[in-house]
């Protein structure tokens, strides 16, 4: 398969790559040589076609009667999601989240190490969050060079958050990950992933309330008797 031209991939595609690599890890963990388009696309909880759609923006089509080559396509989706190296990220904030991130061994499986935590409160510097010691956020910039940072983790409380990014981005960085509920306002070259637990629990109250209203329609009276005669007339 030829990289040398690198197609458009629509951001909701890229968005499901991620799922697809967790889904062929669990499935090299089984040792299944392939994998139908069926198969990953209950494993990914999507449509069959939208898997071969996907697939097909890198050049991936499978084999008629056989599927996808695991191994090959784990590969594949790597190398577009630029996991064939390893990204050393930092983190802003040493609170219970940025603490519970520091210690989370997940990462390294993904293609991330987390190289070292920042914070401003003195009383958490010079703590140890897993095998990170915590700095000072005046260290950062150095932090970032030394061990060639290129995506930096917000966990700071919203009123810090700005100050956080602004800092980052002197110090080189151009990717974010914002887990501190608040908009950043940042230049156009540096992108930036909004991760707002509180929204999404939103959504999924949204939800919850639409199909309890549901059901509780469901289970109303409808108001008529056997015959379709509503009951306050056939009463009079």
């Amino acid at each position: 398969m030829s990289t040398h031209r690198r197609r458009v991939i629509p951001e909701a595609t890229i968005a499901r790559l991620p799922v697809y690599h967790r889904c062929l890890l669990q499935l090299q963990s089984e040792e299944r040589p392939t994998v139908s388009s069926e198969q990953l696309a209950d494993l990914a909880g999507v449509n069959a076609a939208k898997v071969r759609k996907d697939l097909s923006y890198f050049g991936s089509y499978g084999t008629r009667g056989v599927g996808y080559d695991v191994e090959q396509l784990l590969i594949e989706i790597r190398r577009e999601l630029g996991l064939t190296h390893d990204w050393p990220c930092i983190i802003v904030g040493a609170g219970n989240l940025g603490s519970a991130l520091a210690k989370f061994a997940g990462f390294t499986d993904r293609g991330f190490s987390v190289v070292a935590v920042v914070d401003t409160d003195p009383a958490k510097v010079g703590q140890t969050l897993g095998s990170h010691v915590v700095h000072h956020e005046d260290e950062l910039s150095h932090l970032v060079q030394e061990h060639g940072v290129t995506i930096g983790i917000i966990t700071t409380p919203p009123v810090a958050a700005q100050e956080a990014a602004e800092t980052l981005i002197e110090a080189g960085i151009r990717s974010i990950l914002n887990f501190a509920p608040t908009l950043l306002d940042v230049p156009p070259h540096v992108l930036v992933r909004e991760v707002d637990v509180a929204v999404e629990l939103q959504i999924l109250a949204f939800h919850e309330e639409r199909r309890s209203s549901a059901e509780r329609a469901d289970a109303e009276p409808s108001g008529e008797l056997p015959g379709g005669l509503p009951a306050d007339r056939a009463a009079g």
